[in-house]
């Protein structure tokens, strides 16, 4: 698969500030709406999150998935592409 960064994002959900649970909560409701071939950018700054749940999730239902550390941000942009 193509790097996903390379494509314009269908959406992107803005998590930051929200503690975990609710980056995961959010992120799977947007992606359970979202039509197949979509490809969402969520920003998120909870570490439990963009490192653990978010990624767990993912590989779980088989989603294609991105996750880029931005130090100098202070977040993470995680990648996910609905099949």
């Amino acid at each position: 698969m193509a790097d996903l960064r390379s494509q314009e994002p269908t959406q992107t959900l803005d998590v930051l500030g929200r503690v975990c649970p609710y980056p995961l909560v959010i992120t799977k409701k947007t992606i359970e709406k979202a039509p197949n071939g979509t490809l969402l950018k969520v920003l998120c700054d909870a570490p439990a999150s963009a490192e653990d749940t978010i990624p767990k999730y993912c590989e779980k239902q088989g989603f294609p998935m991105e996750l880029i550390k931005l130090e100098d941000k202070g977040y993470w942009e995680i990648w996910i592409k609905k099949p």
